[in-house]
């Protein structure tokens, strides 16, 4: 398996006039393709930090990070928007859809940027929708779909441009139990069809999900063991 995701001693500091506030220490993350990764941690914990420099929308103050063998660090920020369009596929907790465009158009919106013709584009964010049982749907806007609709919907939108790695940030978060174990085994299903992903939780129920699940506390990942799982499994932490 060839490896997606290397980052290796990875440190983010946030600087302020007074004082340097330390987020990131020494974040090792290696991921396969294929893989179906958890990164779990509290409220402050740094993991939207480590997600923001893994979606390339922020950079570390040192270490290294690949991304499909590429050292995206060194490349400019035009740069780094063109590798996040093409390699990479978001899933946000408020769904980040435009309000006024119906389903279809916000999925289409990442072909658009990539220059793909209308014709091609239409097809393609159709399909997406599909894939996601939205078929009957594609017309109509945000407001006239239920929440786990809405994230589907930002899945097909993730989906649509064939990233290299999909990354997801509490995607259940604004989800009843309902949309979020629907929206859980449509991930699962996605994965096992060769889609890596590495979602970002709070939640322990949710990290069971994934086939590997890493902690975060105070800006240091750690690996969770086979026997940490069947701990937390006995001690009701999962029903799965």
């Amino acid at each position: 398996m060839s490896l997606v995701l290397k980052l290796d001693h990875i440190y983010k500091d946030y600087i302020t006039p007074k004082l340097v506030v330390p987020v990131l220490h020494d974040v090792c993350l290696h991921v396969e393709e294929g893989e179906y990764v958890a990164i779990m941690g509290p409220s402050g914990s740094g993991k939207s930090t480590l997600m923001n420099i893994i979606g390339c929308l922020d950079r570390p103050t040192k270490g290294t990070y690949e991304l499909n063998g590429v050292n995206v660090l060194n490349k400019d920020d035009k740069t780094m928007a063109d590798i996040r369009l093409n390699n990479l596929g978001f899933v946000f907790q408020n769904f980040e859809l435009l309000s006024r465009q119906t389903a279809l158009a916000n999925v289409e919106l990442p072909l658009v940027y990539a220059g793909v013709r209308k014709r091609e584009r239409i097809q393609r964010a159709k399909q997406a929708l599909t894939r996601v049982g939205l078929e009957d749907r594609i017309n109509f806007t945000p407001a006239q779909l239920s929440g786990g609709q809405k994230q589907r919907v930002a899945i097909a939108r993730a989906m649509v441009n064939h990233p290299r790695l999909l990354l997801a940030d509490e995607p259940t978060g604004a989800l009843d139990s309902r949309s979020s174990t629907a929206l859980m085994e449509l991930f699962e299903e996605l994965n096992r069809e060769g889609v890596t992903i590495v979602m970002i939780t709070h939640s322990p129920e949710i990290a069971s999900y994934a086939k590997r699940v890493c902690n975060i506390f105070d800006g240091i990942l750690t690996e969770r063991t086979d026997s940490d799982r069947t701990r937390i499994e006995a001690a009701g932490g999962s029903n799965r």
